[in-house]
């Protein structure tokens, strides 16, 4: 399994709010089947990331065209193979 960090940019800010429960209910049920690491907004409200594990750059690639933000043009997507080399927690 390879990891991937996936930008989300804010392409429609409308469309985003109308599909942000069905983006984060999409989101859960990958995280629940171990798809995704973690998820979360920008907090100067550009976008979000989400950090895929999947054995390839296609299998995730798909994975993104799903997610209803992407699906109604709330959002764009650039997805870079990740290097995790360790977790850090401050808190």
């Amino acid at each position: 399994m390879a990891t991937y960090a996936v930008f989300l940019p804010l392409k429609d800010e409308e469309k985003s709010k109308e599909h942000r429960p069905a983006h984060l209910d999409y989101l859960e049920r990958l995280h629940e089947t171990g798809h995704v690491l973690a998820r979360g907004p920008f907090v100067d409200g550009s976008g979000g990331l989400v950090i895929y594990e999947s054995p390839s750059y296609d299998a995730v690639e798909k994975l993104v065209n799903e997610d209803p933000y992407v699906v109604h043009g709330a959002r764009d997507y650039v997805i870079h193979e990740w290097a995790l080399v360790g977790h850090l927690r401050t808190t």
